[in-house]
């Protein structure tokens, strides 16, 4: 058995295997597999998105456990946008400059205070085209005035993370910088995916503990 992550992102790939380490599966990305699928990112939800990344490719690779997972960036000043439209918010030739620029761009002006986004980050857990877990994750702050750091992707460069405590009792440290300009280490401590996947790493470490 192997765990087909439903992506063929290399970097949200990289950062998935470095949370999942010490599981004791294999963990593969559907750049590996033989079969091709083209997936329509279209549902009205994270949630939507992810079951319609994991759902195909469950009902073809029956005997893996496949993870989907949709997130993006929810900006509070700019009624909930990009959200579900994260990835391609630019427009069709979308980079994830162009992402950051244009966000950068709405809210020329806009005060700190008014400036407050999240992170979320859902993802569900498939075998065999049943749903076996549904988890999300979050991440609080505010979009910075300006692109900083380099490390990570997406939106990383213009959020910030600050101190909230989380229903799980988790408590953010304030970090006065944006994720891009944190060590990796960090940032898969505190990200919106690195807290769906851990919660995903808990649940496959009590199945596989036999």
């Amino acid at each position: 058995m192997k765990l087909i992550v439903a992506t063929q992102n290399k970097s949200k790939l990289k950062e998935i295997r470095h949370i999942l380490s010490g599981v004791g599966i294999k963990i593969i990305s559907l750049n590996e597999l033989e079969t091709k699928f083209n997936i329509q990112e279209n549902g009205k939800t994270f949630f939507a998105n992810a079951v319609k990344k994991t759902l195909p490719v469950s009902k073809i690779y029956k005997e893996d456990l496949i993870v989907g997972e949709d997130s993006g960036l929810v900006v509070k000043y700019l009624n909930g946008r990009p959200g579900v439209y994260s990835k391609r918010y630019s427009g069709k030739n979308w980079t994830y400059l162009k992402n950051n620029l244009k966000i950068i761009k709405q809210l020329e002006g806009v005060k700190q205070k008014e400036r407050q986004a999240y992170f979320l980050c859902c993802l569900v857990l498939m075998k065999n085209g049943k749903l076996i877990k549904k988890i999300d994750g979050r991440v609080n702050g505010f979009i910075n005035k300006e692109i900083k750091g380099k490390n990570g992707f997406g939106y990383d460069p213009i959020f910030c993370p600050v101190r909230k405590k989380l229903s799980s009792g988790v408590c953010l440290p304030k970090y006065k910088k944006t994720i891009a300009q944190l060590p990796s280490a960090v940032k898969n401590k505190i990200s919106h995916r690195a807290f769906a996947f851990n919660k995903l790493k808990t649940h496959l470490l009590v199945r596989f503990s036999d």
